[in-house]
């Protein structure tokens, strides 16, 4: 009972903390300025680069908060922050309509990790109170775009891994109702690294 309620509280504080994730854009438009981000990002959002997130296939409100809080100085990093600093509110639009448009390219789990992150990531650890990572990613990693979670599936586990330490660490500070960083300070370094290669083999 204490998980399900963890696990409601979460979902409670997202709804009503949501980024509004309908934002329009031309993804022609959008499909031009990419330009830039290609070297990091990949022509089509698919990065080479484990460290550089992927970002095809994201939802267009997730994208479109992540660069305002760079650009406004909420998300903290050397990279992100000078490319997002001219970036308009249309510029912003369209480069996430782009990317949405775009499809996934998942990679491979570890076969060493699967049972571990697939544990974490379906069912969490009660013992520790680190709720499922599916009652807000969903299932198959698809996000819930009204309640502003990204898409998951098919993300580099190193950028995954990541993230979920700096979450820990506080580092990363612009979750919604510091869900992100209640959590992954409960999870230890092994469920951080399985879970990460988990949804790198995630199809949507």
């Amino acid at each position: 009972m204490r998980k399900r309620g963890f696990v409601l509280a979460v979902g409670a504080v997202a709804l009503l903390a949501g980024t509004g994730a309908g934002a329009a854009g031309d993804p022609a438009a959008g499909r031009e300025k990419a330009a830039a981000c290609a070297g990091c990002h990949g022509p089509d959002g698919n990065s080479m680069v484990p460290q550089f997130p992927k970002l095809a296939g994201q939802h267009a409100g997730y994208i479109v908060k992540q660069l305002k809080d760079f650009k406004e100085g909420r998300r903290k990093d050397p990279t992100m922050a000078p490319m997002a600093a001219p970036l308009s509110e249309a510029d912003m639009a369209d480069l996430a309509a782009f990317y949405r448009k775009q499809a996934v390219k998942p990679g491979k789990a570890d076969p060493a990790k699967v049972e571990l992150g697939e544990r974490v990531w379906r069912a969490g650890n009660e013992a520790t109170g680190v709720p499922a990572c599916t009652a807000c990613h969903g299932p198959s990693g698809r996000g819930n775009p009204a309640a502003g979670f990204p898409a998951l599936a098919g993300q580099h586990a190193a950028y995954t891994l990541k993230q979920l330490k700096a979450f820990a660490s506080g580092a990363r500070a612009n979750d919604a109702g510091a869900m992100m960083r209640t959590l992954a300070r409960k999870m230890s370094q092994a469920e951080m690294e399985a879970v990460a290669s988990f949804i790198e083999g995630l199809r949507p």
